[in-house]
């Protein structure tokens, strides 16, 4: 596990790290492009299996990660008072959807809550039907305890910060993983990624 936490920690430094209320990095801005023409994103060398993920819905439904085998799964960290990040990247995966058409069957949205406590199932459900993502996107929550478990495996960073002026903002990564259909991290996204990267990028990492 600690390879693997090393190997996010290096990614997530070749694409930016973005959090709620800042600013967001572009790899073409930052010159870490994609070095194969296959992708969109931005590419593990090599691709590392997914750390685990099994929490529960915010319906209360039992959510594995290694349930989705043969999918292109895509895993971001948001909560739903959110002020601007958050939205921002529900939004551009809404979108990649609907591009995809028939082929949206081949790709599972996971978010993960980084606000264990602002995040209830109340909360959440408004969230989805607002971003119309309702049944289309798995949104997990949990206790402060559970959810750590899962920022520490997958190097995801949430605190709450003080010093904004909405005391209930979460400074948190923002990044967004594609996880191929046999379960490993293959491409990284930042925050502020284009629909079409995931449009292109779904049918090969279901088929990888």
């Amino acid at each position: 596990m600690r390879r693997v936490a090393l190997a996010l920690v290096l990614l997530a430094a070749s694409v930016g790290v973005a959090a709620c209320g800042g600013s967001s990095s572009d790899p073409a801005s930052t010159g870490q492009t994609s070095t194969s023409a296959d992708y969109a994103g931005a590419i593990a060398n090599p691709p590392k299996p997914a750390p685990p993920l099994q929490l529960q819905d915010s319906l209360g439904k039992p959510v594995n990660i290694d349930d989705y085998r043969g999918k292109a799964v895509v895993v971001t960290f948001i909560y739903d008072h959110c002020p601007d990040i958050c939205p921002l990247i529900v939004s551009n995966l809404h979108a990649a959807q609907n591009e995809l058409g028939p082929q949206a069957k081949d790709m599972q949205v996971i978010a993960v809550s980084v606000d264990p406590e602002g995040d209830t199932p109340k909360t959440v459900k408004q969230f989805l039907d607002e971003h119309q993502m309702t049944g289309r996107m798995e949104y997990l929550i949990g206790s402060r305890k559970e959810l750590e478990k899962v920022w520490s495996n997958w190097n995801i960073v949430s605190k709450d910060d003080p010093s904004r002026k909405d005391p209930d903002a979460v400074e948190h990564s923002a990044l967004v993983y594609g996880i191929s259909g046999s379960g490993k991290i293959t491409t990284l996204y930042p925050a502020n990624f284009k629909p079409q990267q995931i449009v292109q990028d779904v049918p090969k990492l279901a088929g990888s």
